[in-house]
């Protein structure tokens, strides 16, 4: 059992002379940066990208190891679709943390700029697609009235303007 799985982990005061705040950002790419560099060590920053959650009090993004935890900005979600992979009538998302999950088809949304957004990790956080994951979703993407859309095993995805 790590410390972080222990109700009252996340309202400890940090260590003296500490700080719950850091310099730590997430950029709209999916980018790590520290003190305004960006972290070029691989592992650390995949490291950075399992660690994502949200504080259980205030809904402020936070990373966290289970042993501590701090607070982070991000720039517009905390995750990115990395590539789909087009299986069974489903389209299965591979994120920026490593993790692959089915894209629910209900909930996609797409900004002015044409880029997809969908929910993630059952609905807790918004996930960005890539541009590569995006075009990767041309054999099911389809026009209806106007609008694009995607077919996913039978089912209709409208994407919603993102607000």
């Amino acid at each position: 059992m790590k410390p972080g799985d222990h109700p009252e982990f996340f309202r400890l005061a940090p260590p003296p002379g500490a700080s719950r705040e850091s310099t730590i950002r997430l950029d709209r790419e999916g980018r790590f940066w520290h003190d305004g560099a960006l972290v070029e060590n691989e592992a650390l920053a995949r490291a950075l990208h399992t660690w994502i959650a949200r504080h259980p009090d205030d809904g402020r993004y936070i990373l966290t190891n289970g042993y501590d935890w701090t607070y982070f900005h991000v720039d517009d979600v905390p995750y990115v679709v990395r590539s789909v992979a087009l299986e069974d009538g489903r389209v299965v998302l591979k994120l920026s943390d490593g993790t692959t999950e089915a894209m629910a088809p209900d909930g996609l949304e797409v900004s002015s700029d044409g880029a997809l957004y969908v929910r993630v990790k059952g609905g807790a956080f918004e996930a960005r697609f890539s541009r590569h994951a995006q075009t990767s979703l041309a054999p099911v993407t389809d026009e209806e009235a106007g609008q694009v859309v995607l077919r996913i095993g039978g089912q209709v995805a409208r994407p919603v303007p993102r607000t």
